[in-house]
């Protein structure tokens, strides 16, 4: 699929977990066995070929339940925000089952809009399979609230002609990464090292994550920012070092967010970029067809891999449905093994079971990179209402333009990023 879909989806509903009502509509007191169910779904640039699929999914769900009518809309991004709110708010207006980012479960959770699926996620044969990270996207103090649907996580692109050109062969360690995007400007200063963003969020967390820092540890039932220790300030300054006329000048890349450094890439201006699965699509349109790799993002120590962000969508029935038990009936139709393996026929989309993940590799090489970070462990955001709002306020792209600016050093602007999420995570308690 292209890629501003895939960016702006969760940026939208980060938005709407810091603006969602504190209270939903309850529970329903029905279970009704029959019926019309509404399903509410992410509406994809190109979005034919996920239409296709989840036909195919409801049409069997519906053979199966005699007397159910299942009704799908796809959602714009761009209005989503007040639908949500309006749901929540109104269960009359709520749908049965909703797609939602990853991100926001912990928000939605809060809000009371998500049902506890615990017992029948655990009953469900397809679960045991899931990715373990792909659940804990799903998981708020131990309890379930839905399925994931798909995960995406980001590695390493490079110019295959541009590195042979250079003799320079993929980095294996972080130290060798930041070098070789410095030999790579210093001997072609038209094109940027590696491209790097400011706003880049999660191109920014494997370095945090690969120096041993945390973004936040688990305190009680909330969190208390760990940004600020020692070892997350390593991972800073190694990201942060990267912004320079010796790579990617901090006066054209301290504003970049993901899909800017991927586009830099695609278009032929970068020789690195961090980039997901979900990349691959823009990148096979650019200018870079037929040159380039993709590899694992390094870690600190030759040889491995780092931590990536465990990105995606989940599935979760609202607690207001009144027809709990086939609403969660179609959620596993839709997050169920056969329709992950056609979402990413047709969309790209990675499965979250890790071995329908084995399946798409054997069909399709280029996800192997991917799959091999998400084996290597990838990592979450706290699993905090909290969360929406840091997210929200740019807390993190603040810090990282405050350092690249010079505004602030590593240990200043990581304080004040950590004292804006200690009070983002308290007011969420």
């Amino acid at each position: 699929m292209k890629l501003p879909a895939r960016i702006a989806v969760p940026i939208a509903l980060l938005t709407l977990a810091a603006c969602a009502p504190q209270t939903s509509g309850g529970t329903a007191t029905t279970d009704d066995k029959s019926g019309t169910l509404r399903v509410w779904l992410f509406q994809e640039v190109d979005n034919k070929p996920k239409e296709k699929v989840v036909e195919q999914a409801v049409a069997a769900f519906e053979q199966r339940h005699a007397g159910t009518k299942v009704e799908v809309e796809y959602i714009p991004v761009d209005t989503r925000a007040q639908r949500v709110k309006a749901a929540f708010n109104d269960p009359k207006s709520a749908p049965d089952l909703i797609e939602y980012g990853n991100t926001d479960t912990a928000g939605y959770v809060k809000d009371g809009g998500l049902a506890d699926v615990t017992a029948e996620f655990g009953a469900w044969a397809d679960a045991k399979d899931t990715d373990p990270t792909a659940r804990a996207s799903v998981t708020v103090d131990g309890k379930v609230y839905g399925a994931p649907l798909f995960v995406g996580v980001r590695a390493l692109y490079y110019r295959t002609d541009v590195f042979k050109e250079l003799g320079l062969t993929a980095p294996k360690s972080q130290d060798e990464l930041i070098a070789t995007a410095k030999k790579v400007r210093k001997a072609k200063p038209g094109l940027y090292g590696l491209a790097v963003g400011g706003a880049y969020t999660y191109g920014a967390m494997p370095f945090i994550w690969a120096h041993g820092g945390e973004l936040a540890t688990a305190e009680g039932t909330s969190y208390k920012a760990a940004v600020n220790s020692a070892a997350a300030r390593k991972g800073i300054a190694a990201y942060t070092s990267l912004f320079g006329d010796d790579n990617c000048p901090a006066a054209k890349c301290a504003q970049m967010g993901g899909n800017a450094t991927v586009t830099a890439f695609a278009s032929g201006k970068a020789a690195m970029a961090i980039g997901g699965d979900f990349s691959h699509a823009a990148v096979e349109a650019g200018a870079v067809k037929g040159k380039y790799a993709v590899v694992p993002l390094p870690g600190t120590a030759p040889g491995s891999i780092a931590p990536a962000f465990a990105g995606g969508n989940n599935l979760g029935v609202l607690r207001s449905t009144s027809h709990r038990t086939l609403a969660v009936d179609l959620m596993k139709q839709l997050a169920g093994k056969d329709t992950q393996g056609r979402l990413f026929d047709a969309m790209g989309f990675l499965p979250t079971y890790t071995d329908v993940r084995q399946q798409a590799a054997r069909k399709q090489p280029f996800v192997k990179p991917f799959i091999d970070t998400l084996g290597a462990g990838a990592k979450f955001v706290p699993a905090s209402p909290g969360w929406g709002q840091i997210d929200a306020s740019l807390v993190l792209p603040t810090m990282f333009q405050e350092v690249v600016s010079g505004r602030k050093d590593v240990n200043a602007a990581s304080d004040a990023a950590a004292g804006k999420m200690d009070a983002a995570f308290a007011a969420a308690r």
